[in-house]
């Protein structure tokens, strides 16, 4: 099996070719007993680069993505952008079906390279990554996945169409779930200055903190960001960068290997003093208290 990995992190990022015992390297489709006692491994902390859904039919116990831990139930989704750390603790016996799929997977059909980016369980938000599935939809739901299991597993014409427009079927109707949930208008244009900063964010936050750089960026002012932040989300475009360097700091300390002065360096930091300090400031512990804690 190839585990990607950087110098002195052997901290396991898996990409779908590494998983997958089907012809495609960009496409894998699985019911999850047979997939998980197939990579016992994926039971511990690891990285993705790839997106990930999972369809739980039985099972209980817990998975927790990105530190944050959630029930396993029945008719359950939940989606995983690339990047994120999870895990798995379960209970008894589990199955329902997996799908793993590249970046690029989707592009050759989509016309928009942001359309996934449009569900909220798919912008790397963990609160919008687990869906509990109302009654009305669970047959439906697992009907897709068996259509993508049996497409995966023919030499059927188009199977590579079909099994694009399944998945499309079921991030639609999850996505309607989601977005019911919420009050965003995807139109809006307080909804695009939102994602557009959180976008920046993730391109920027290892090396830009101030929201008035970002604000710069949007051609808006570092006050109509900030309030932007607090009436959608109810927290400051400060606290938002904020967040996204501590999630980093938590995904790279799950990894014992590396030191606390290199992971000051990776995000960033003047020196390990200064990490530590913002870290615990953040957070109320040290980063040697988390990892001890983990």
């Amino acid at each position: 099996m190839y585990i990607s990995s950087m110098i002195k992190n052997p901290f396991p990022v898996y990409d779908v070719s590494s998983l997958s015992d089907f012809k495609q390297e960009d496409i894998l489709i699985k019911r999850f007993a047979p997939y998980l006692s197939i990579h016992e491994n994926l039971r511990e902390a690891h990285k993705h680069s790839f997106y990930h859904v999972m369809l739980f039919t039985v099972g209980a116990g817990t998975h927790t993505i990105d530190f944050k831990t959630f029930p396993v139930k029945p008719y359950q989704l939940y989606f995983m952008v690339p990047g994120q750390v999870h895990s798995w603790q379960f209970e008894g016996k589990v199955d329902g079906y997996v799908l793993n799929f590249s970046v690029s997977f989707l592009q050759s059909l989509l016309l928009r390279p942001d359309y996934l980016e449009q569900f909220p369980f798919f912008n790397g938000s963990v609160d919008a990554a687990v869906i509990d599935l109302p009654e009305n939809l669970q047959t439906r739901m697992k009907e897709l996945f068996e259509i993508l299991v049996d497409e995966n597993e023919t030499d059927a014409r188009m199977s590579v169409d079909m099994v694009q427009t399944t998945m499309l079927q079921i991030f639609i109707l999850a996505g309607r779930l989601s977005l019911d949930k919420t009050d965003a208008n995807p139109s809006s244009y307080n909804y695009v200055l939102l994602k557009n900063f959180k976008k920046l964010i993730e391109d920027n936050y290892s090396k830009t903190r101030l929201p008035k750089d970002y604000a710069m960026m949007m051609f808006i002012t570092p006050n109509h960001l900030n309030s932007l932040c607090k009436s959608s989300l109810g927290m400051s475009s400060g606290e938002l960068i904020r967040n996204r360097v501590i999630l980093e700091a938590k995904r790279l300390l799950i990894n014992p290997v590396l030191t606390i002065t290199e992971i000051a360096y990776k995000l960033n930091f003047e020196d390990n003093s200064y990490f530590s300090k913002f870290y615990k400031k953040q957070t109320g512990m040290t980063p040697e208290e988390f990892r001890k804690q983990l």
